[in-house]
C-alpha cells in the first residue's frame, strides 16, 4: 500500500459522524458543528508526519474560522498519573514552538490572530479517541481525516497527503 493511499477502515466515506474531543486546553472539538476538520491521528514518533500534514494545510484555510486540524496524539503503552503529567507538559512546550511557526506564516498573510489559539492537540492515553476514528486497540498507525461542516468523511489516509489531496479535500 502506498504511504498516501487512502484507508478503507472503519469509517466510511461519505457517512456522517459525531466525534468528540477534548484537547490539552480543556477545549470541546466535535466534528459536524459547521468547521471543515481535519484530524491528524499520530504518535509521539510520528510528529514530524502531523507537522508536514499542517504545512500541508491551504493558505485559504489559515486562520478561518471555518476550518480547523486537531491532532490527537495516540500513546501505545499506559502511563502513570505522572507519566501522563510530564507528557503533556511536554506537549505543551512543542505546542508553543508551533504555535510560534504558525505565527509566522499568519504575519506573512497579514492574518490578524494568534496562531496558538488556531493549533489543537489531544492526547490519547486509553484509546478512546482513536477508536472514535476507527482504530483498533494497540495499534500505532499514522492517519489523517478530513470531516465536513456536518461530519460526513470527505477523505482518509494512511501517511501524508499531498498538499493537493488536502486542498481537494477541504474545499
Amino acid at each position: 500500500m502506498l504511504p498516501t493511499a487512502r484507508l478503507h477502515g472503519a469509517l466510511s466515506i461519505g457517512t456522517n459522524y459525531s466525534l468528540g474531543f477534548v484537547d490539552i486546553d480543556g477545549n470541546k472539538h466535535s466534528t459536524g458543528y459547521g468547521h471543515v476538520t481535519v484530524i491528524v491521528l499520530t504518535t509521539p514518533a510520528d510528529r514530524e508526519k502531523a507537522r508536514t500534514v499542517g504545512d500541508r494545510i491551504p493558505e485559504r484555510c489559515l486562520g478561518s474560522p471555518e476550518y480547523r486540524m486537531i491532532t490527537i496524539i495516540r500513546f501505545a503503552r499506559r502511563h502513570t498519573v505522572v507519566g501522563r503529567t510530564i507528557a503533556i507538559t511536554f506537549i505543551r512546550h512543542r505546542v508553543n514552538e508551533e504555535a510560534k511557526r504558525l505565527q509566522a506564516r499568519y504575519d506573512a498573510k497579514k492574518i490578524v490572530r494568534d496562531a496558538r489559539k488556531d493549533i489543537f492537540v489531544a492526547t490519547d492515553f486509553d484509546g478512546s479517541m482513536s477508536s472514535q476514528l476507527g482504530e483498533p486497540e494497540g495499534t500505532t498507525d499514522f492517519g489523517v481525516f478530513v470531516f465536513g461542516r456536518n461530519g460526513e468523511l470527505i477523505a482518509q489516509w494512511r501517511g501524508v497527503p499531498s498538499a493537493e489531496q488536502l486542498a481537494a479535500a477541504v474545499k
